[in-house]
């Protein structure tokens, strides 16, 4: 059993083929996929795959930072209104949200309102959270730092800082999220699995963006996350099926699912 605990099936890059990419998934061991919002042009699209299996899909309601803008006060009432939240149903986090500051930082003082609004959105509905963290690790720790014990936890997604920072986000009861990224002959992020806890980490595969090797360059699809788990039990010297187990059942608990 897998959980894809970061996919955007729901993207129009799946529209030729998206049964045919659920098959694939359920064919691999992929036994649950959680779905990230991104703004406001994404919630139909996403609530649409979620409805048709509500037992496969799961869903995180947020704002991502790259569409953090001069409007991010219409999007966030938009994606938090009583209408948005009823029509997404099934929802297990606040996702996907954060800072990114690689591209831009125009809109860096929106981006740290934003991600502290939807974490303490999250603190209130006692959800987990699903972070975006591009070239703004200092800056997100900075919002994060005043949660600090208060129970509010989540996952990194799509992490890709040292040891240090894995240590820090440890240290704060988050989990790391482990995509394709781990399985590129240049990363170092091998050297900081090989340090962390496999009860801290979830798997993902940030469909249709990062494709592990031997898929690297084309679209990604959650099938592929066997080749996540491949390497890291390679890595750690488990055994697959316990690498499986265990990220699995670590999303079950951190999103509670069934």
């Amino acid at each position: 059993m897998l959980i894809d605990t970061h996919s955007h099936i729901y993207a129009e890059e799946f529209d030729t083929d998206r049964k045919e990419t659920i098959e694939r998934a359920k064919a691999a061991g992929v036994s649950h996929i959680i779905l990230p919002n991104i703004d406001t042009s994404s919630i139909e699209r996403l609530s649409s795959l979620a409805k048709s299996d509500t037992s496969y899909f799961y869903v995180a309601n947020g704002l991502h930072p790259t569409s953090v803008n001069s409007d991010y006060r219409s999007e966030l009432d938009v994606i938090f209104s009583d209408s948005t939240i009823e029509m997404l149903s099934n929802i297990v986090s606040v996702g996907e949200i954060g800072m990114d500051l690689y591209w831009d930082d125009t809109y860096i003082s929106e981006q740290k309102y934003v991600f502290d609004y939807q974490l303490s959105y999250a603190k209130s509905k006692n959800l987990p959270v699903i972070i975006h963290c591009r070239n703004a690790f200092p800056q997100i720790m900075d919002v994060l730092d005043a949660y600090k014990g208060v129970g509010l936890t989540g996952v990194f997604h799509c992490f890709s800082e040292d040891y240090e920072a894995a240590k820090r986000v440890l240290d704060m009861g988050f989990l790391i999220g482990i995509g394709g990224v781990l399985t590129y002959k240049k990363s170092t992020l091998s050297e900081v699995v090989a340090k962390v806890p496999l009860t801290s980490i979830l798997l993902e595969t940030d469909s249709p963006y990062l494709a592990p090797v031997p898929h690297r360059g084309k679209r990604n699809e959650s099938a592929y996350i066997a080749c996540i788990a491949e390497k890291l039990s390679l890595i750690l010297s488990r055994d697959y099926d316990e690498v499986c187990d265990i990220t699995s059942c670590n999303a079950k608990k951190l999103f509670c699912i069934i």
